[in-house]
């Protein structure tokens, strides 16, 4: 089983002028640790689930860049780049960007978005949901484009490019998040290489239903990793922590990706790297 980290705040002591310093901790700790992936959250304006709406929030891939000249193995992505925020030919050169200078580290997370809030605040699209998903599925097909030989035209409902030309050129993998089981789950059977489940997720039941899909699109199931976001709340112990994880890998999770409540704190970077040395003998169900 991997373990991966998300960093969902930047609240940290020495205010503003220590978010950088901090945050490095953050990134050289997930390398040096042994952990499989590092992720940012792509927000605005901080979720309601992790502090104050006025608390420090980066931006994504600007964080991510800064985190990819700080290591050297662990792979980066956002859990998850909302696909609305940014026009698709953007997006995917920001992603191809981040993966030449990371040397081929970067994954694509993306899903639909749903935090009104930082969108309406700061003056960006936000459309009805139905279109949300319309616009993610064409940003999917734009990346697979421009991540491909095909330096064409692309002509969708909402978006149109007039050249998909991508260089440097690369194919980060696309992990799509999210639980929903009629469009979610299907995008993922079509496009992506992972999914991410929430922690509190039907995990059996949405993998079952995420299998239907593949069946229907014959598409293998096991091509796709599954990975799910877990929370490792104050006071929990590496061995709970693991234990956990092992219950998630006996469902057919590969890839756990917690948060801790001090990604930036010495004891809980060992926590984790603990908990990675202990799950990466564990055999997800499946595998």
């Amino acid at each position: 089983m991997k373990l991966g980290l998300t960093c969902p705040r930047y609240t940290w002591p020495g205010g503003d002028a220590a978010i950088a310093e901090r945050f490095a901790a953050v990134a050289r700790g997930a390398d040096e640790a042994g952990l499989h992936s590092l992720w940012v959250m792509d927000h605005l304006f901080q979720i309601p689930n992790f502090g104050s709406v006025t608390d420090p929030m980066l931006e994504a891939y600007g964080a991510l860049s800064y985190a990819a000249a700080l290591t050297s193995r662990v792979t980066l992505g956002a859990l998850v780049t909302c696909a609305v925020h940014r026009e698709p030919g953007m997006l995917v050169k920001q992603v191809s960007t981040l993966d030449a200078l990371s040397g081929g580290r970067a994954v694509l997370g993306i899903g639909a978005g749903w935090y009104e809030e930082e969108s309406r605040g700061l003056g960006l699209r936000f459309p009805p949901l139905a279109e949300r998903f319309e616009r993610l599925e064409e940003t999917l097909r734009i990346a697979r484009q421009m991540w491909s030989d095909e330096d064409k035209p692309y002509e969708g409902r909402h978006y149109r490019l007039g050249r998909t030309l991508n260089a440097p050129q690369g194919r980060p993998p696309i992990l799509i998040g999210g639980s929903g089981e009629t469009k979610t789950l299907r995008l993922v059977a079509e496009y992506a290489d992972a999914c991410n489940l929430l922690h509190g997720a039907d995990v059996r039941h949405k993998l079952g239903v995420l299998r239907a899909h593949c069946e229907r699109l014959g598409r293998p199931y096991e091509e796709i990793e599954k990975t799910l976001h877990m929370r490792i709340p104050a006071g929990e112990s590496v061995s709970e922590s693991a234990e956990r994880c092992a219950g998630l890998a006996g469902l057919g999770i590969d890839h756990v990706i917690v948060a801790v409540p001090d990604a930036a704190d010495h004891r809980w970077l060992a926590h984790v790297a603990d908990l990675a040395d202990r799950v990466s003998a564990v055999v997800p169900a499946g595998r």
